[in-house]
């Protein structure tokens, strides 16, 4: 990478990495909690409805939380079948009340079985080393209980070559130690050099359009091929960058 490419992902880094990022994008949702566990909880429900126009998934998101009456840690692991069934006139998009409890279920085993999301992933770090075989192991993990066949759709396959942009952008919000206040940098025994770009639409374009990538599918081979670069820019913080490539991406869809 060259000196002045770095430079211009520096500046665009630090044009979008600050609190006024936070209000506009899904990352507002466990921001407007106090709690590490309903940050867990509700940032990785955020996350997974996470496609399509950034307003309604604010606002979806937001009204999920409703659903598990501003609770959400304390609703996962303790809701009656009563409150669970009550999901059910929930949708976004294709997700909808019938995926919400199929989730709710899934994170309720995990949680109880191991203490917390967090839990879970930083184990799974130490374990294996690979945040590739993490993803993987969490797929598997999450829909080891029954499911509704339909839902595993909302979890993407880095097995079937998905570039997993919403658990990787999860990941970053948990991970990332943010001194601007963006990320909240719980999980601190996964370093943040071992996350992935959370590679979507708008900073696939941007990278394209900068040079660091060539593929034009976003899939994981494109995550991949774009994660050379970024780690050579910063091998010990690359998915900062994820702010100056989507940042400015968005903006120029607006």
């Amino acid at each position: 990478m060259t000196p002045e490419l770095k430079n211009i992902l520096d500046e665009l880094y630090l044009r979008y990495d600050n609190p006024d990022f936070i209000e506009a994008d899904p990352i507002s949702v466990p921001h407007s909690f106090d709690s590490q566990l309903d940050r867990e909880i509700s940032g990785f429900l955020a996350a997974t409805i996470a496609w399509g126009n950034r307003k309604a998934i604010v606002r979806s998101a937001h009204r999920m939380m409703e659903y598990l009456d501003g609770c959400p840690y304390d609703f996962v692991v303790g809701a009656s079948e009563r409150e669970l069934a009550s999901l059910g006139s929930y949708v976004h998009r294709t997700f909808n009340g019938a995926d919400l409890e199929c989730f709710v279920r899934a994170l309720r085993r995990i949680c109880v079985e191991y203490g917390s999301l967090g839990e879970w992933f930083e184990g799974a770090w130490e374990r294996t080393g690979d945040m590739r075989v993490v993803l993987a192991d969490f797929r598997n993990e999450f829909f080891a209980i029954d499911h509704l066949t339909r839902s595993e759709k909302h979890l993407s396959s880095i097995a079937k070559g998905a570039a997993c942009k919403r658990l990787n952008m999860y990941l970053r919000w948990m991970v990332r130690e943010d001194r601007h206040g963006v990320d909240f940098g719980y999980w601190r025994r996964i370093p943040s050099s071992a996350l992935y770009l959370p590679l979507d639409l708008h900073s696939g374009n941007m990278a394209r359009e900068l040079g660091i990538l060539e593929r034009k599918q976003n899939d994981w081979k494109a995550v991949e091929e774009v994660m050379i670069h970024l780690r050579e820019a910063d091998p010990n913080d690359p998915v900062k960058y994820d702010y100056a490539l989507f940042g400015v991406g968005i903006n120029r869809g607006m």
